[in-house]
């Protein structure tokens, strides 16, 4: 038993004397190896460049918005306040905290390489003047030898200094000086304590705590700014009846570089938001020298913006939202976007962020459910107004046709020329509500999209935003394959090497011969329906779409596609509860009219010089007896809504 003992004694022992031999021997190479790159490097670094899908430049993310002042221009208090924050024991400890270290390589190991940082400041200047933000253990032991040989070539004041001229504070602004007029619209010398603790607090991460970004991180930066007041008392740079009379001062509104000026705010912002999501940071992407090729298209584009300030209303309310996202067939390429006039004055894109009322942007929806249920165009319904209905929790819900218009016995196919609430509501019903919203899910709108499968949904009460409709349609565009909308074609670093390449991520969600049968009607309504001004601006070349009308006209669609190109238009207000009606001189502001100008208008410049396609033939119209279903879903007397004790819903008039 005593031999055994001994034995695994003597393993042990040779097991960790070789995992010590191996460690300094790798760090011991690691040392003579890596080298401190030129600082002045990381100081001319370079913009992100963004470009469209031809190569030529939609603009540019950074370059480097940096002063550098030397150590003794900066206040003692600024200095004690960064301490405070992000390393108290600089000055009497060395370049790396071990017990940091230690926790960071096993939060790395544990979760294979995705750990957190434990960095001294001599660190953190090692890793953002000299390295990636990767998180790794590789890099982890690149910037403790970088920051050991700091120690050993540099004193501590040129190491904070350095820091100091370095480090990211946020909205563009690198080192303390810039911080200071970009927060403050001061010189870093002329700051107070209270200013001096909100700089320190942002260092941690300038996202979470600029209040200016989102109100979530009000609370955040109080917190933080409380902890570095609290660090200054504990370290005596502070005392404590100073301390509590000391309040969080105010920031500076955020203002965004003039390069984001105008409609081409939108695109740069959309794309760094991508980016972001990619993994390239805020950081990255401002001093790296990338180069990011897009899927947007130089003449879409400029034909977007030329539509929208064609044809829009010249004179509007500051609230009114115009949002365009126009995508290729099949492949998912956003090939422009609109979403707004001027992004310094509106930070809120309209084509990807907002959203409203889709209003009968939703039928086609109902429509494709019922042809792939053998119902077809061809059907007979009755489109009489109003109708009342049960909304299926025993309550009556009561349907209006758009200005009460009765239609009478009518063919499926006139009810979506002229977009006949009557007839689609029992249609939704008829195919089943689950369908028609599993529909809606195949052809593009996502899932943080509320829908519910009550009789409305056919009228598209759910909310959408323009970039999800354009995504569904560029399904109907391309006969029935979806394709997910993307914006990043490549990213090239600044050695020309490839680091991210976009793809086509697309599937069959819906048989052809529907899709044809779709068309057909969608066609229609661009002749002789409610999109019939489409017709009048591009009369030679074919199109189909379907306009989008909600309640009270408080949102108004065209959404369309030809074979080479689907696009959606949206108007809408900040209220919801505010009626677009009044807006460039027109009593009824509908789909049919600004969004589909600006829609064919759109199309036809941006197709000019391409060839006219033709979609493809029908299949299930003509030749065969009409079904008759004007009585397929039964209604409610009309005064049942009167009689009902329970509240019913809204009526419902949409077109």
């Amino acid at each position: 038993m005593s031999e055994l003992k001994s034995t695994s004694s003597k393993l042990l022992v040779l097991v960790f004397g070789s995992l010590f031999v191996i460690g300094t021997f790798v760090f011991g190479f690691a040392y003579f190896t890596v080298k401190i790159p030129d600082p002045n490097a990381y100081v001319n670094s370079q913009a992100t460049i963004i470009q469209y899908s031809d190569g030529s430049e939609v603009g540019r993310i950074g370059s480097e918005n940096r002063t550098i002042v030397k150590l003794a221009a900066i206040p003692l208090d600024v200095r004690h306040a960064v301490l405070a924050a992000e390393d108290r024991n600089f000055y009497s400890e060395h370049a790396f905290s071990p017990t940091g270290l230690v926790q960071a390589v096993w939060d790395n190991v544990i979760t294979l390489g995705k750990g957190r940082g434990g960095s001294t400041i001599t660190q953190q200047y090692a890793k953002t003047a000299f390295l990636t933000p990767e998180r790794s253990i590789i890099r982890k032991l690149k910037e403790l030898v970088i920051a050991i040989k700091l120690e050993n070539q540099f004193t501590k004041d040129q190491i904070l200094e350095n820091y100091l001229n370095t480090i990211y504070f946020g909205r563009g602004s690198y080192g303390v000086e810039t911080a200071s007029q970009v927060y403050f619209g001061r010189s870093v010398d002329q700051l107070d304590i209270p200013q001096a603790a909100v700089l320190a607090s942002l260092l941690r991460s300038p996202g979470l705590y600029d209040p200016a970004i989102r109100k979530a991180n009000e609370e955040r930066l109080k917190q933080r700014f409380k902890y570095v007041i609290d660090g200054m008392v504990e370290e005596k740079w502070l005392s404590k009846d100073d301390a509590e009379k000391i309040q969080l001062p105010t920031v500076k509104p955020r203002v965004t570089s003039g390069a984001l000026a105008g409609p081409k705010g939108y695109l740069i912002s959309w794309v760094e938001r991508e980016l972001n999501n990619l993994g390239f940071t805020d950081e990255q992407l401002l001093v790296g020298g990338y180069v990011i090729k897009t899927t947007l298209d130089k003449d879409a584009q400029q034909a977007a913006v030329d539509a929208v300030d064609k044809q829009a209303p010249a004179k509007a309310p500051d609230n009114l939202h115009i949002g365009l996202v126009a995508i290729r067939p099949g492949t998912g390429e956003i090939l422009a976007m609109y979403g707004g006039k001027d992004y310094l004055k509106y930070q809120f894109n309209a084509a990807t962020q907002g959203i409203t009322s889709a209003g009968s942007s939703f039928k086609p929806f109902a429509l494709i459910a019922a042809l792939e249920q053998g119902i077809p165009l061809t059907s007979i319904w009755n489109g009489d107004s109003p109708k009342v209905y049960d909304d299926g929790l025993g309550r009556p819900y009561e349907v209006n046709n758009y200005g009460d218009e009765k239609w009478g016995d009518i063919s499926l196919l006139n009810a979506t020329i002229h977009s006949v609430n009557t007839v689609y509501v029992p249609l939704g019903m008829k195919v089943g509500l689950e369908k028609v919203v599993d529909v809606a899910r195949r052809a593009g709108i996502p899932e943080n999209v509320e829908m519910v499968p009550a009789p409305s949904v056919s009228l598209g009460v759910a909310s959408p935003h323009v970039i999800d409709l354009a995504a569904a349609y560029a399904t109907f565009a391309a006969q029935g394959i979806y394709a997910k909308p993307f914006i990043i074609s490549e990213v090239k670093g600044a050695n020309k090497g490839v680091l991210y390449q976009g793809k086509i991520q697309a599937q069959e969600v819906f048989n052809k011969d529907v899709m044809a049968d779709l068309t057909y009607a969608l066609q229609q309504v661009t002749v002789s329906g409610t999109g019939a001004v489409v017709r009048g601006i591009m009369p030679n070349r074919p199109a189909a779409g379907k306009t989008g009308t909600s309640n009270d006209n408080a949102s108004a669609w065209f959404n369309g596609y030809t074979p080479q190109v689907a696009a959606s238009v949206s108007f809408y207000r900040d209220d919801a509860t505010q009626t677009l009606n009044g807006i460039g001189g027109l009593t009824s502001v509908t789909g049919g009219s600004f969004p589909a100008r600006i829609w064919a208008t759109f199309a036809s410049a941006y197709l000019k010089s391409q060839p006219v396609a033709d979609f493809p033939s029908p299949v299930n119209i003509g030749g065969t007896a009409p079904v008759d279903l004007r009585n397929s879903v039964p209604t409610l007397p009309l005064d049942s809504v009167v009689k009902t004790p329970t509240p019913t819903p809204s009526k419902t008039k949409k077109r």
